[in-house]
């Protein structure tokens, strides 16, 4: 049968090509995306300490995104992967906030907004998934605390 002067079969070849062609600007995306994260860490090292607070956050969070989506892929040794730059980052991140005396309250804000992300995340995956998600959860909330604790040292007033 024709349809419009095509046969079924010349319609059904175009939308396999077509769909078959959507995975590579994706790929494109990732390559892309994996580019940037490089070239933010490539700052980090060229940064001034007071300067590399934000960036280590981004980078962070930019890995937390990822072991987001591949937690819910299934490709649990990927996220993992990304877990242990997020929690690497905000490391950095913190040691370079209380060193340089900059960016500790934004440091803090966005560490406790992670760990709520990773407290969403580690109730919408399976049970094997959580342990991973946990280590990280309780790894920033001691650089949250380094922070805080930083930021209002104790016995100050005499």
């Amino acid at each position: 049968m024709e349809v419009g002067g095509h046969s079924r079969f010349a319609w059904a070849a175009a939308a396999v090509l077509a769909f078959s062609m959507l995975p590579a600007p994706y790929a494109g995306a990732l390559a892309g995306e994996e580019a940037a994260l490089e070239g933010l860490k490539k700052r980090v090292a060229n940064a001034g300490i007071a300067d590399r607070p934000p960036l280590c956050i981004q980078i962070s969070e930019r890995q937390l995104g990822e072991a987001d989506r591949l937690f819910i892929a299934g490709d649990v040794d990927k996220a993992q992967e990304a877990l242990a730059d997020v929690t690497a980052f905000s490391e950095l991140a913190r040691n370079y906030a209380i060193q340089s005396h900059k960016h500790e309250k934004q440091s803090e804000i966005a560490i406790r907004k992670m760990i709520r992300k990773l407290e969403s995340l580690k109730h919408a995956v399976t049970f094997a998934d959580q342990k991973p998600i946990q280590d990280s959860i309780d790894r920033l909330q001691k650089i949250r605390d380094d922070l805080l604790a930083a930021m209002f040292p104790q016995g100050v007033k005499k």
